[in-house]
């Protein structure tokens, strides 16, 4: 069951996304609430699959701060800049489908009830730990450029 929701959620999600694209259905309010609800499933299925013990709590430790981040450096520049829109990276959405694809991994693992390689689990783990921490610095990276670039432009 947990399987099937997973999957589900990461197919309607992406369907969503192509059709507001494709019929430019894009929305400011769609573009702030598809990245928290992306945030809240990633959360909910890390959170939930560590402490079944399907993920170890470091990786879950590593998705979690990164949000964090992510959402501290946009709550800080809603309050103390002009800067309004928070665009998705390439590395971001690489990580987005990189985690969703280790949760359904391991619930795949899980259901089969086959026992798999502890080398593919090892895969899956360092596989998004790299994606989600790449990412993490990537947004940090640019977030920080953007900062300077506004002070800049106040300054003149």
């Amino acid at each position: 069951m947990a399987l099937a929701l997973t999957v589900l959620a990461g197919l309607t999600d992406a369907l969503d996304g192509f059709l507001a694209r494709r019929f430019s259905l894009i929305t400011r309010l769609g573009a702030w609430l598809d990245p928290l609800a992306d945030k809240a499933l990633l959360v909910t299925l890390f959170l939930t699959l560590g402490q079944v013990g399907l993920l170890p709590w470091w990786l879950v430790g590593l998705v979690l701060a990164r949000d964090a981040i992510i959402l501290a450096m946009a709550g800080v520049a809603l309050a103390f800049t002009s800067i309004r829109d928070f665009p998705p990276s390439i590395w971001g959405k690489l990580s987005t489908i990189v985690q969703v694809g280790a949760c359904v991994g391991v619930l795949i693992m899980r259901a089969t009830l086959v026992s798999w390689p502890s080398a593919a689990v090892r895969f899956i783990v360092v596989t998004t730990a790299l994606a989600t921490a790449w990412s993490g610095i990537d947004y940090i990276q640019r977030g920080v450029t953007r900062w300077r670039r506004e002070r800049t432009l106040q300054m003149r």
